[in-house]
Protein backbone atom coordinates (compact mmCIF):
# COMPACT_ATOMS: atom_id res chain seq x y z
CA UNK A 1 0.00 0.00 0.00
CA UNK A 2 1.17 3.70 -0.85
CA UNK A 3 -0.17 6.50 0.97
CA UNK A 4 -0.58 9.99 -1.46
CA UNK A 5 1.93 12.00 -1.27
CA UNK A 6 4.61 9.95 -0.27
CA UNK A 7 8.20 10.81 -2.17
CA UNK A 8 8.96 9.07 -5.26
CA UNK A 9 12.34 9.06 -6.81
CA UNK A 10 13.80 9.92 -9.86
CA UNK A 11 14.06 6.74 -12.62
CA UNK A 12 17.82 7.17 -13.08
CA UNK A 13 18.70 6.12 -9.41
CA UNK A 14 18.23 2.59 -9.57
CA UNK A 15 19.39 1.40 -5.91
CA UNK A 16 17.19 4.23 -4.54
CA UNK A 17 14.46 3.23 -6.11
CA UNK A 18 14.44 -0.21 -4.55
CA UNK A 19 15.11 0.93 -1.51
CA UNK A 20 12.17 3.97 -1.70
CA UNK A 21 10.41 0.48 -3.04
CA UNK A 22 10.46 -1.99 0.06
CA UNK A 23 10.18 0.88 2.60
CA UNK A 24 6.98 1.86 0.77
CA UNK A 25 6.22 -2.07 1.00
CA UNK A 26 4.22 -1.86 4.23
CA UNK A 27 3.10 0.71 7.00
CA UNK A 28 4.51 0.58 10.41
CA UNK A 29 0.93 -0.15 12.49
CA UNK A 30 2.67 1.19 15.33
CA UNK A 31 3.33 5.15 14.09
CA UNK A 32 5.20 7.12 16.31
CA UNK A 33 4.81 10.47 14.33
CA UNK A 34 3.94 12.41 11.06
CA UNK A 35 6.03 14.50 9.68
CA UNK A 36 4.62 16.59 6.78
CA UNK A 37 6.91 18.65 4.01
CA UNK A 38 6.45 21.49 2.25
CA UNK A 39 9.62 21.73 0.07
CA UNK A 40 11.02 22.20 -3.85
CA UNK A 41 10.88 19.38 -5.92
CA UNK A 42 15.21 19.61 -5.74
CA UNK A 43 14.87 19.76 -2.23
CA UNK A 44 12.66 16.84 -1.22
CA UNK A 45 15.12 14.85 -3.40
CA UNK A 46 18.47 15.92 -1.70
CA UNK A 47 17.00 16.01 1.96
CA UNK A 48 14.64 12.73 1.66
CA UNK A 49 17.18 9.99 0.60
CA UNK A 50 16.48 6.25 1.00
CA UNK A 51 18.53 5.83 3.77
CA UNK A 52 16.95 8.39 5.57
CA UNK A 53 13.38 7.73 4.61
CA UNK A 54 14.45 3.93 5.69
CA UNK A 55 15.62 4.46 8.64
CA UNK A 56 12.86 6.82 9.71
CA UNK A 57 10.44 4.06 8.65
CA UNK A 58 12.16 1.64 11.13
CA UNK A 59 11.80 4.30 13.74
CA UNK A 60 8.38 4.43 13.31
CA UNK A 61 8.71 8.08 11.56
CA UNK A 62 6.58 8.99 8.44
CA UNK A 63 7.24 11.49 6.05
CA UNK A 64 4.13 12.59 3.93
CA UNK A 65 4.11 15.35 1.07
CA UNK A 66 1.73 18.11 1.69
CA UNK A 67 -0.97 19.18 -1.12
CA UNK A 68 0.15 23.12 -1.94
CA UNK A 69 -3.60 22.87 -3.69
CA UNK A 70 -5.48 21.91 -0.96
CA UNK A 71 -6.15 23.46 2.29
CA UNK A 72 -3.07 22.48 4.84
CA UNK A 73 -5.92 22.27 7.79
CA UNK A 74 -7.60 19.67 6.21
CA UNK A 75 -4.20 17.59 5.75
CA UNK A 76 -2.96 15.15 8.19
CA UNK A 77 -2.63 14.67 10.80
CA UNK A 78 0.55 16.11 11.09
CA UNK A 79 3.10 15.79 14.25
CA UNK A 80 5.01 17.82 12.68
CA UNK A 81 5.59 20.04 9.82
CA UNK A 82 8.83 20.89 7.74
CA UNK A 83 8.39 23.67 5.13
CA UNK A 84 10.90 25.80 3.26
CA UNK A 85 8.83 27.84 0.55
CA UNK A 86 8.78 31.01 -0.46
CA UNK A 87 6.12 33.98 -1.11
CA UNK A 88 3.82 35.78 1.39
CA UNK A 89 1.02 33.43 0.57
CA UNK A 90 2.81 30.39 1.76
CA UNK A 91 4.23 32.23 5.20
CA UNK A 92 0.17 33.52 5.23
CA UNK A 93 -0.76 29.74 5.04
CA UNK A 94 2.19 28.58 7.73
CA UNK A 95 1.07 31.35 10.18
CA UNK A 96 -2.60 30.97 10.43
CA UNK A 97 -1.89 26.78 10.77
CA UNK A 98 0.54 27.29 13.92
CA UNK A 99 -2.08 29.49 14.97
CA UNK A 100 -5.15 26.78 14.59
CA UNK A 101 -2.76 24.05 15.29
CA UNK A 102 -0.72 24.66 18.24
CA UNK A 103 -0.40 20.87 18.90
CA UNK A 104 1.62 20.76 16.18
CA UNK A 105 5.69 21.55 15.57
CA UNK A 106 6.00 24.09 12.42
CA UNK A 107 9.84 23.89 11.53
CA UNK A 108 10.24 26.58 11.87
CA UNK A 109 7.99 29.89 12.36
CA UNK A 110 8.12 31.79 9.02
CA UNK A 111 8.75 35.12 10.87
CA UNK A 112 11.92 33.48 12.34
CA UNK A 113 13.30 32.14 8.89
CA UNK A 114 12.23 35.85 7.05
CA UNK A 115 14.54 37.06 9.75
CA UNK A 116 17.95 35.53 8.67
CA UNK A 117 16.48 36.32 5.12
CA UNK A 118 18.16 39.81 5.63
CA UNK A 119 22.05 39.69 6.34
CA UNK A 120 21.47 42.96 8.33
CA UNK A 121 19.40 41.60 10.89
CA UNK A 122 20.94 37.62 10.78
CA UNK A 123 24.26 39.20 12.25
CA UNK A 124 22.73 41.31 14.83
CA UNK A 125 22.18 38.74 16.67
CA UNK A 126 25.49 37.24 16.99
CA UNK A 127 26.35 41.07 17.51
CA UNK A 128 24.60 41.74 20.37
CA UNK A 129 25.83 38.56 22.13
CA UNK A 130 29.19 39.56 22.93
CA UNK A 131 29.97 36.13 23.40
CA UNK A 132 33.91 35.86 25.52
CA UNK A 133 35.13 33.19 27.55
CA UNK A 134 37.92 31.26 28.10
CA UNK A 135 37.28 29.28 25.26
CA UNK A 136 37.37 32.68 22.83
CA UNK A 137 35.66 35.11 21.44
CA UNK A 138 32.82 35.06 18.57
CA UNK A 139 32.30 38.32 17.01
CA UNK A 140 31.14 39.34 13.66
CA UNK A 141 33.15 41.70 10.87
CA UNK A 142 32.52 45.21 10.83
CA UNK A 143 29.96 45.58 8.39
CA UNK A 144 27.66 48.64 6.44
CA UNK A 145 24.55 48.20 4.35
CA UNK A 146 23.86 50.11 1.45
CA UNK A 147 20.43 50.38 0.53
CA UNK A 148 20.18 53.15 -2.52
CA UNK A 149 22.33 55.40 -4.90
CA UNK A 150 25.78 53.36 -5.64
CA UNK A 151 27.81 56.56 -6.13
CA UNK A 152 27.54 57.58 -2.00
CA UNK A 153 28.99 54.10 -1.50
CA UNK A 154 32.65 55.46 -1.31
CA UNK A 155 32.25 58.29 0.80
CA UNK A 156 29.68 56.01 3.03
CA UNK A 157 32.76 53.61 3.27
CA UNK A 158 35.13 56.15 4.07
CA UNK A 159 32.52 57.63 6.90
CA UNK A 160 32.32 54.13 8.79
CA UNK A 161 35.87 53.55 9.21
CA UNK A 162 36.01 50.13 6.77
CA UNK A 163 39.12 48.55 5.67
CA UNK A 164 39.49 47.44 2.46
CA UNK A 165 39.72 44.95 1.01
CA UNK A 166 35.71 44.76 1.61
CA UNK A 167 33.48 42.09 0.44
CA UNK A 168 29.92 42.69 -0.91
CA UNK A 169 26.93 40.28 -0.07
CA UNK A 170 23.02 40.76 -1.41
CA UNK A 171 21.15 42.49 1.34
CA UNK A 172 18.30 39.59 0.83
CA UNK A 173 19.66 35.94 1.52
CA UNK A 174 16.75 34.17 0.02
CA UNK A 175 18.23 31.26 -1.35
CA UNK A 176 18.39 32.09 -4.90
CA UNK A 177 21.12 32.37 -7.04
CA UNK A 178 21.72 36.36 -7.15
CA UNK A 179 21.62 36.13 -3.00
CA UNK A 180 24.60 34.13 -3.39
CA UNK A 181 26.58 36.37 -5.99
CA UNK A 182 29.55 37.63 -3.88
CA UNK A 183 32.14 40.29 -4.58
CA UNK A 184 36.01 41.32 -3.11
CA UNK A 185 35.69 44.81 -3.66
CA UNK A 186 40.07 46.07 -3.59
CA UNK A 187 39.85 49.98 -3.83
CA UNK A 188 37.85 52.53 -2.67
CA UNK A 189 36.98 53.69 -6.16
CA UNK A 190 35.80 50.38 -7.80
CA UNK A 191 33.05 50.52 -4.75
CA UNK A 192 30.44 52.70 -7.11
CA UNK A 193 30.11 49.68 -9.67
CA UNK A 194 28.79 47.68 -6.82
CA UNK A 195 25.10 47.49 -7.37
CA UNK A 196 22.74 48.03 -3.95
CA UNK A 197 21.10 46.45 -1.61
CA UNK A 198 23.86 45.34 -0.74
CA UNK A 199 25.89 45.06 2.77
CA UNK A 200 29.59 45.33 2.88
CA UNK A 201 31.77 43.40 5.52
CA UNK A 202 35.27 43.87 6.24
CA UNK A 203 37.52 40.90 4.42
CA UNK A 204 39.38 39.23 7.67
CA UNK A 205 41.91 36.99 6.43
CA UNK A 206 41.09 33.46 7.70
CA UNK A 207 43.99 31.03 6.21
CA UNK A 208 41.56 30.06 3.39
CA UNK A 209 39.19 27.85 5.31
CA UNK A 210 35.81 28.24 7.31
CA UNK A 211 34.13 25.87 9.64
CA UNK A 212 30.66 25.12 8.94
CA UNK A 213 28.43 24.61 11.80
CA UNK A 214 25.65 22.50 10.72
CA UNK A 215 22.49 23.07 14.18
CA UNK A 216 19.82 19.84 14.06
CA UNK A 217 17.96 20.90 17.69
CA UNK A 218 20.63 20.57 19.79
CA UNK A 219 22.98 18.80 17.67
CA UNK A 220 26.03 20.23 16.67
CA UNK A 221 28.20 19.01 13.76
CA UNK A 222 30.85 20.91 12.33
CA UNK A 223 33.33 20.53 9.08
CA UNK A 224 36.34 22.28 7.17
CA UNK A 225 35.58 23.75 3.85
CA UNK A 226 37.90 25.60 1.59
CA UNK A 227 37.65 29.02 1.18
CA UNK A 228 38.77 32.65 -0.17
CA UNK A 229 42.44 33.07 0.39
CA UNK A 230 43.94 35.47 2.60
CA UNK A 231 45.19 38.99 1.07
CA UNK A 232 48.38 40.40 1.86
CA UNK A 233 49.35 44.01 2.23
CA UNK A 234 50.77 43.81 -1.22
CA UNK A 235 48.36 42.08 -2.75
CA UNK A 236 45.53 44.82 -1.92
CA UNK A 237 48.19 47.83 -3.16
CA UNK A 238 48.71 45.67 -6.48
CA UNK A 239 45.12 45.03 -7.23
CA UNK A 240 42.21 46.93 -7.85
CA UNK A 241 38.51 47.00 -9.11
CA UNK A 242 35.73 44.51 -7.90
CA UNK A 243 36.38 40.92 -8.51
CA UNK A 244 32.94 38.75 -8.72
CA UNK A 245 32.72 34.90 -7.64
CA UNK A 246 28.78 34.45 -8.79
CA UNK A 247 27.42 31.38 -7.22
CA UNK A 248 30.34 30.98 -4.95
CA UNK A 249 28.62 29.83 -2.47
CA UNK A 250 27.80 26.14 -3.17
CA UNK A 251 29.16 23.17 -1.70
CA UNK A 252 33.06 24.23 -1.48
CA UNK A 253 34.91 21.38 -1.77
CA UNK A 254 35.67 19.77 2.37
CA UNK A 255 39.16 20.37 3.54
CA UNK A 256 38.85 17.80 6.47
CA UNK A 257 40.92 16.06 5.12
CA UNK A 258 43.53 17.87 3.72
CA UNK A 259 47.03 18.81 4.94
CA UNK A 260 46.67 21.82 6.77
CA UNK A 261 48.42 24.11 9.02
CA UNK A 262 47.15 23.26 12.72
CA UNK A 263 46.70 26.89 13.59
CA UNK A 264 44.31 26.92 10.72
CA UNK A 265 42.53 23.55 10.42
CA UNK A 266 41.87 23.50 14.23
CA UNK A 267 37.78 23.22 14.78
CA UNK A 268 36.56 25.99 17.04
CA UNK A 269 36.49 24.78 20.89
CA UNK A 270 33.37 22.57 21.26
CA UNK A 271 31.94 24.53 24.64
CA UNK A 272 32.63 27.45 22.55
CA UNK A 273 29.97 26.50 19.69
CA UNK A 274 27.25 24.75 22.02
CA UNK A 275 27.07 28.09 23.96
CA UNK A 276 26.90 29.93 20.13
CA UNK A 277 24.00 27.62 18.99
CA UNK A 278 22.00 27.44 22.34
CA UNK A 279 21.89 31.35 22.17
CA UNK A 280 21.42 31.46 18.29
CA UNK A 281 18.45 29.14 19.12
CA UNK A 282 16.84 31.20 21.41
CA UNK A 283 17.59 34.73 19.95
CA UNK A 284 16.31 33.50 16.06
CA UNK A 285 13.81 31.09 16.86
CA UNK A 286 15.04 28.34 14.40
CA UNK A 287 15.82 24.86 15.17
CA UNK A 288 17.46 24.03 11.73
CA UNK A 289 20.35 25.95 10.24
CA UNK A 290 24.18 26.41 9.80
CA UNK A 291 26.68 28.78 10.84
CA UNK A 292 29.56 30.34 8.85
CA UNK A 293 32.48 30.90 11.15
CA UNK A 294 36.37 31.80 10.00
CA UNK A 295 39.03 32.20 12.65
CA UNK A 296 41.25 35.43 12.15
CA UNK A 297 44.60 34.36 11.27
CA UNK A 298 47.48 34.76 13.58
CA UNK A 299 45.24 33.96 16.44
CA UNK A 300 43.90 31.03 18.07
CA UNK A 301 40.82 32.15 19.88
CA UNK A 302 39.09 35.02 17.16
CA UNK A 303 36.04 33.98 15.60
CA UNK A 304 34.04 35.41 13.20
CA UNK A 305 30.02 34.41 12.43
CA UNK A 306 30.15 35.95 8.65
CA UNK A 307 26.44 34.09 7.53
CA UNK A 308 23.34 32.08 9.02
CA UNK A 309 21.39 29.90 6.53
CA UNK A 310 18.27 28.92 6.95
CA UNK A 311 17.77 24.19 6.62
CA UNK A 312 20.10 24.92 3.51
CA UNK A 313 20.18 22.84 0.66
CA UNK A 314 23.69 23.15 -0.48
CA UNK A 315 26.47 24.47 1.74
CA UNK A 316 26.52 27.99 1.78
CA UNK A 317 29.30 30.77 2.57
CA UNK A 318 32.23 31.91 1.11
CA UNK A 319 33.74 28.95 -0.40
CA UNK A 320 35.23 28.97 -4.07
CA UNK A 321 35.19 25.43 -5.29
CA UNK A 322 31.85 23.29 -5.86
CA UNK A 323 29.84 20.86 -6.92
CA UNK A 324 26.50 19.20 -6.68
CA UNK A 325 25.80 17.66 -3.52
CA UNK A 326 23.65 18.65 -0.73
CA UNK A 327 24.60 19.74 2.39
CA UNK A 328 22.90 17.10 4.62
CA UNK A 329 24.55 14.31 2.67
CA UNK A 330 27.93 15.37 3.67
CA UNK A 331 27.06 15.83 7.55
CA UNK A 332 28.19 12.87 9.12
CA UNK A 333 25.30 10.80 10.94
CA UNK A 334 22.38 13.45 9.51
CA UNK A 335 20.00 10.38 9.16
CA UNK A 336 20.38 9.65 13.06
CA UNK A 337 20.80 13.03 13.88
CA UNK A 338 17.15 14.17 12.13
CA UNK A 339 15.33 11.09 12.97
CA UNK A 340 16.44 11.46 16.36
CA UNK A 341 15.69 15.08 16.39
CA UNK A 342 12.06 14.76 14.91
CA UNK A 343 11.60 11.66 17.86
CA UNK A 344 12.80 14.12 20.58
CA UNK A 345 10.32 17.10 19.37
CA UNK A 346 6.97 14.79 20.18
CA UNK A 347 8.06 12.99 22.92
CA UNK A 348 6.88 15.28 25.58
CA UNK A 349 3.37 15.11 23.94
CA UNK A 350 3.14 11.93 22.61
CA UNK A 351 -0.10 10.74 21.94
CA UNK A 352 -1.67 7.46 20.70
CA UNK A 353 -3.15 7.85 17.70
CA UNK A 354 -5.32 6.01 15.44
CA UNK A 355 -3.72 3.82 12.43
CA UNK A 356 -2.45 5.00 9.34
CA UNK A 357 -4.72 3.59 6.77
CA UNK A 358 -7.71 5.01 9.42
CA UNK A 359 -6.16 8.50 9.77
CA UNK A 360 -5.31 8.91 6.29
CA UNK A 361 -8.66 6.98 4.94
CA UNK A 362 -10.89 9.77 7.03
CA UNK A 363 -8.42 12.63 5.92
CA UNK A 364 -8.70 11.99 2.35
CA UNK A 365 -12.23 10.67 1.82
CA UNK A 366 -11.10 7.00 1.20
CA UNK A 367 -8.58 7.97 -0.71
CA UNK A 368 -5.37 5.70 0.08
CA UNK A 369 -4.35 4.00 -3.12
Amino acid sequence: MRLKGEISYPDEEEEGKKEMHSISAGVPQHLKLVVGYALTKKKTISFLQPKLQGLARNKGILFVAIDQNRPLSDQGPFDIVLHKLSGRNWCQIIEDYRQKHPEVTVLDPPDAIQHVHNRQSMLQDVADLNLSDCYGKVSVPRQLVITEDPSSIPDAVTKAGLVLPLVAKPLIADGSAKSHELSLAYDQYSLSNLEPPLVLQEFVNHGGVLFKVYIVGEAIKVVRRFSLPDVSKRELSKNAGVFRFPRVSCAAASADDADLDPGVAELPPRPLLESLAKELRCRLGLRLFNIDIIREHGTRDHFYVIDINYFPGKQCGLELRSSSTNWYGKMPEYEHIFTDFFLSLVQSKYRKRPTVECAYWKNNNGNVS
